[in-house]
This record gives structure tokens, sequence and C-alpha cells, in this order.
């Protein structure tokens, strides 16, 4: 019998940067260090972090293999697929043995050991927990002629980030029943009937896909050093 949980860490790196200028954004330099490079280090820092599986494109996976060669934490690497839940699913298809596992976006460079502990805490509930923060501009829904239908009630709204934990089988389970296209994982869990979890997440755990988010970021890292 295992006396602790084995947890995964899924970092999904396999997008094509198209919104980058030709610069592939997990590779582009942040702070004098890649921007993947940052994410690895924080996962390898979580203790509760079993194994890491890195999906990443043909184009750069020989520079992941060198940003990961310094890891303390165990490491896979393997080729995504063209749209981002494809990438997780062939991660998922490199895993055994696992209980929990935590997917991240690899272009989320602030992430931090605690909010992937939080996410595991907070999983114990449903099986499934994902960050997130309150919206805080007012959000219109609008038609194909770009006239307004509705204004939600803002109170009601979170922008969901990564990392996103779920309970091994859940996630297993959704992504084999997965239909059409998904932006993020949680919303293939859901599809399935399984209850969804917010945690607070952080607004400075920005995802880079202009170069302007990479200023920002940068802006960031050097108000917190």
């Amino acid at each position: 019998m295992k006396n602790k949980p084995n947890v995964s860490a899924i970092i999904v790196a396999a997008g094509e940067s198209q919104r980058m200028k030709g610069i592939d954004k997990v590779l582009a330099s942040l702070a004098g260090r890649p921007v993947l490079a940052h994410v690895l280090a924080a996962f390898d820092k979580c203790k509760s972090i079993d194994n890491i599986v890195l999906v990443v494109n043909s184009k750069s996976l020989e520079a992941c293999k060198q940003l990961a060669a310094g890891l303390t934490t165990p490491i896979d690497i393997c080729l995504g697929g063209k749209r981002r839940q494809d990438s997780v699913a062939a991660g998922l298809k490199r895993l055994k043995d696992c209980d929990w596992v935590v997917i991240h976006d690899g272009a989320r460079p602030l992430v931090t050991k605690e909010l992937i502990e939080q996410g595991l805490k907070a999983a114990k509930e449903t099986g499934a927990a994902v960050a997130a923060v309150p919206v805080t501009d007012t959000i219109k829904v609008v038609g194909e002629d770009k006239v307004v239908r509705e204004t939600p009630p803002r109170q009601n709204l979170w922008a969901v980030q990564t990392p996103q934990v779920f309970r091994f089988d859940i996630i297993t389970g959704a992504y084999r029943q997965a239909k059409g296209e998904a932006t993020d994982d949680a919303a293939l869990v859901e599809r399935a009937g399984y209850r969804v979890k917010l945690y607070p997440g952080a607004y400075d755990n920005i995802k880079i896909t202009t170069p302007q988010d990479r200023l920002v970021a940068e802006a960031l890292l050097k108000g917190s050093s």
C-alpha cells in the first residue's frame, strides 16, 4: 500500500506561438532565462510532484531537453499534437501508477510551488480544481453582428488559469469521452459530469501569448525580486 499518492505534472509547451512574431514563446528570454525554465524550476521545487511529463513540438525538442537536463524531479519529454488537448492527451498516455495530475501551460512562467500545492489541496474536495481569478472588467456577450446580447453579472465571472489539478481517473475518463474543441482541461471534465472546484489563482500568473505579455512578465518578475 502506498504511503503517499503519486502526483504527476504535465507541462504543455507544444504550441505554435503564432502571435509571437516567429519566436517560440516557451523559449523566449525572460529575465535572462527561457520562459519554460521558470516553469520547470517551480515544479522542480514543489516536493509534492513525483514526476513531470513535458510535451513539446518537434522544433523545440532539443532545446527543451537541454532545459530539463538539470532537474532533480524525474522528467519524460514527448511530442504534442495539433491542438492543446491533443498534447495533453499525449502527456496522459505517458503516465503510470498515477493518482493525481497537475496540468500547466508552459507559457505561464510566474507559477509558484505554493499555487501548485494549493491546487492539490483544493482538488481533494471534488477530484478536480483549477486556479482562477475574479474578472475585473465588465463582460459583454455579443452575436456575430457585434451587437450586445447580454451583460452577465461580473461577480459570477472568473478567469481560469493553470495549474489545473485532477484525480487521474477523472481526467483520463474525461479525455476518453472528449468530443469537439475545449480551451481548457476543466471544460472536458465538466462535460463528463464532474464538479470542478475553483481555487484562488494569481493576477500575475499570466500566460505569454504576445511580445507585450513578455514585457509585462519581465516587469512582474522585477517587482517581486
